[in-house]
């Protein structure tokens, strides 16, 4: 059994493509943020989405800076709440 602060093993998985909607600006933030860390968006996406499901913070106080940049950079002014009241503008 691994330690606490003993790395564990990479666990084989498998993934799929998706093809998910998403806001312009938020999308931005995330791939800026995706890049910031060399990481892939979708390894940045799975581990927000996998902190979220266990109720932990995803990011560190520095990350959190990081992100409020690129939010102001990309103009990202939508907050949590507004989550269960976006509309879709008809193209």
């Amino acid at each position: 059994m691994n330690s606490p602060n003993q790395p564990r093993p990479p666990l084989a998985i498998e993934r799929i493509q998706t093809g998910v909607r998403m806001e312009k600006r938020l999308l931005k933030v995330l791939k800026g943020l995706a890049e910031l860390k060399d990481m892939s968006l979708g390894d940045l996406l799975e581990g927000i989405v996998l902190h979220a499901f266990e109720g932990k913070a995803a990011f560190s106080p520095d990350t959190l800076m990081q992100i409020e940049k690129l939010r102001s950079i990309y103009g990202l002014t939508l907050v949590a709440s507004d989550s269960h009241n976006l509309k879709e503008q008809s193209p």
